[in-house]
């Protein structure tokens, strides 16, 4: 999990409104660093260090809520909604790493990392949401696809 950024340029004297957007735009910043990421499917642990910086971004608008503009609101639900979106990716990456170690361990072979870029291999080029939404879906497509080969060696 990536550090967050230290917060600097605090006033203890300062409005604690202006105090809040120092540290709203910080956490802020470090989301967009890590948003370059989100167009491509093979970077796992950069997309979860997206979901830290979300969650930060997130809870430091919850947590100065009162001395924030309304439209904050509004950006908190949409955080919500990415960091689900993250999460239910990293837990099928998680997912695949599980089901690629036990198909690995039945047999001595190893099973071949679906995930990993190949040269000449098409990316996703959606953003946003709905991009998510296809990564999670090819995510847990590979993961089903392990599991039915698993499934099928047990049986055996």
């Amino acid at each position: 999990m990536a550090k967050a950024r230290p917060i600097t340029g605090l006033d203890a004297h300062a409005p604690t409104g202006r105090n809040a957007r120092i540290i709203a735009r910080i956490r802020l910043d470090e989301l967009y660093d890590w948003s370059r990421y989100v167009d491509d499917v093979y970077h796992g642990r950069e997309l979860h260090n997206l979901r830290i910086a979300a969650k930060r971004l997130r809870y430091t608008l919850e947590i100065f809520e009162a001395v924030l503009s309304d439209a904050s609101l509004s950006i908190v639900k949409e955080l919500e909604m990415i960091q689900e979106e993250l999460g239910a990716l990293h837990d099928s990456d998680v997912m695949i790493a599980l089901l690629r170690l036990c198909l690995g361990g039945q047999d001595g072979s190893t099973v071949p990392d679906q995930t990993t870029s190949h040269p000449g291999e098409q990316r996703l080029p959606a953003r946003g949401s709905g991009h998510l939404r296809s990564l999670i879906h090819k995510r847990f497509g590979i993961a089903k696809g392990m599991f039915k080969v698993l499934c099928r060696r047990k049986s055996l």
